[in-house]
């Protein structure tokens, strides 16, 4: 494993300002765990507004590989119905991890509308979804993944395979 040469601090400031911009009094932040979640939770904290986490383990179209993941990960302490939801996600790729979370959204409430930060999109998308913000956009091997690590003491770094 390296470490890729972005500033995953940097760009999470980044990020907060390109939320902050996308808030709306009926805005909830939904962290896709993992590193998703990460990102939620200090953003919330950060700007002071409700935040959630949600698992994409129950609508992923590809357990059969991955087998089942640990599927408890989803908390919405608030009614998703006719509220504003911006997921939050640390690296966007081909987007079925966005479309499962959506559908796990779903089976909780209707919100109003829906719509994607992250922190890094990486390209590569399989189906037809766009962050309304992106902090960075990177380009890696089809074979190379990025990850978000989250340090004892909070911070943030990328790992790279």
């Amino acid at each position: 494993m390296s470490e890729l040469l972005l500033d995953a601090e940097g760009l999470y400031l980044e990020l907060q300002r390109g939320v902050q911009r996308l808030l709306t009094p009926e805005t909830a932040l939904v962290g896709i765990w993992s590193g998703g979640a990460w990102l939620a939770e200090r953003l919330a904290a950060d700007l002071a507004v409700a935040a959630g986490t949600i698992s994409s383990a129950m609508h992923r179209d590809d357990f059969g590989s991955r087998g089942m993941a640990k599927a408890d990960h989803t908390k919405l302490p608030f009614d998703v119905n006719g509220r504003d939801i911006l997921l939050i996600d640390d690296v966007l790729f081909t987007g079925r991890t966005t479309r499962a979370v959506i559908n796990e959204l779903f089976d909780f409430g209707r919100p109003a509308s829906v719509r994607l930060a992250v922190l890094v999109d990486r390209g590569g998308r399989q189906l037809p979804i766009e962050p309304a913000f992106s902090a960075a956009r990177v380009t890696l091997k089809a074979d190379q993944s990025l990850r978000l690590v989250r340090g004892e003491d909070g911070r943030f770094s990328f790992e790279v395979k």
